[in-house]
C-alpha cells in the first residue's frame, strides 16, 4: 500500500486501480483488501459510539470525522475483515482532503477495479452508507 498521501482524490483513485490490476483473481482482491483492513491505524474503543456508527452495514462500522472544510479527516473501523479493507481504500480517497473536493468526488473506484460486481448487495449497501455518510459530513462542514 502506497502510505504517502497523494495530491488528489482522482491520483489515489487511479494508485488503486493500478494496484488491483496486478491481481489476477478475486480471491487475491480479497485478501488484498482484508490486508489493507489490517493496515488500520489504531481506532479508540471510546470512539465506537452510536453517535458514529454508519447505519445500512451489516457489519458494525464507526465513522469519525475531524478538521474542517479545508482539510477533512477521517478515522473508521468495521468489525469486519473485508469492511476495515473497504475503509482503507474509502479513506485513501476521501480522508485528508477538503470538505469541496470530498463532496465533489465520485468513488469511480468501485467501478474501475470491479468491486460493484464482487461485494454482496449488504456489503454494496453498507459501502453507499459510508460515502454518505462521509459526504455527509463534509457538506456539513462547507454550510
Amino acid at each position: 500500500m502506497n502510505d504517502t498521501i497523494t495530491s488528489s482524490a482522482d491520483q489515489a483513485q487511479s494508485d488503486i486501480a493500478e494496484e488491483f490490476a496486478f491481481f489476477g483473481d478475486w480471491t487475491e482482491r480479497y485478501q488484498y483488501l482484508i490486508d489493507l483492513g489490517k493496515q488500520l491505524p489504531p481506532f479508540p474503543e471510546a470512539w465506537k459510539t452510536e453517535e458514529h456508527r454508519v447505519h445500512g452495514c451489516q457489519s458494525m462500522v464507526w465513522l469519525v470525522p475531524s478538521g474542517d472544510a479545508s482539510k477533512m479527516h477521517f478515522d473508521a473501523i468495521s468489525d469486519s475483515a473485508i469492511v476495515s479493507g473497504l475503509i482503507a481504500l474509502v479513506l485513501r480517497v476521501y480522508s485528508d482532503r477538503s470538505a469541496k473536493e470530498i463532496v465533489t468526488t465520485e468513488p469511480q473506484f468501485i467501478a474501475t477495479i470491479g468491486l460493484a460486481k464482487h461485494l454482496s448487495p449488504t456489503r454494496s449497501n453498507g459501502l453507499a452508507a459510508m460515502l454518505a455518510k462521509l459526504k455527509g459530513y463534509a457538506a456539513q462542514a462547507l454550510a
